[in-house]
């Protein structure tokens, strides 16, 4: 069996295909991965564009376009039920990388930007609830990398 890597209940994580590094919380008690998105706009071709909230202050926004992975019907914390659209990134954390699926949902009145679910967790991490940061240092980061602006100025969605 591989040995599992121990997190803090808190960590900043990369999204390499999106050039993000962004704080994450690790909610043991939600099944699925989710990130904070503002406008979210079905296309053509089962595709989404969307634009994710890499802060409180929504200052920081990138637009991404992906192919939809996966509909479901997710029940929020409060208890209600909504349909949601699920993408697939590659999500990076200490010396573990994994494609995962993480659904698009407007977070703006939560603390944290992301939540890592159980179906990312299992397999790969141990969270320890008792550390914040166990593998990543607690500081700020630079939150959208030389990567995600270069690939913004390739982007077909720049002149939109």
């Amino acid at each position: 069996m591989k040995s599992k890597t121990t997190i803090g209940w808190r960590e900043w994580v990369e999204l390499p295909d999106w050039g993000i590094r962004i704080r994450a919380k690790a909610d043991t008690g939600a099944k699925s991965s989710a990130i904070d998105c503002g406008e979210i706009i079905e296309l053509p071709g089962e595709r989404v564009r969307f634009t994710v909230r890499l802060d409180r202050k929504q200052t920081r926004l990138l637009t991404l376009e992906e192919p939809i992975q996966l509909r479901k019907r997710v029940r929020s914390s409060a208890g209600h039920s909504h349909d949601r659209i699920f993408v697939e990134t590659t999500l990076r954390l200490g010396d573990v990388e994994q494609r995962i699926l993480v659904n698009l949902v407007c977070r703006k009145n939560m603390i944290h930007r992301m939540l890592l679910g159980r179906e990312t967790l299992s397999g790969a991490f141990l969270v320890d609830s008792s550390v914040d940061h166990w593998i990543t240092p607690n500081k700020p980061a630079q939150i959208v990398s030389s990567v995600c602006k270069s690939a913004l100025m390739r982007s077909p969605l720049k002149n939109q």
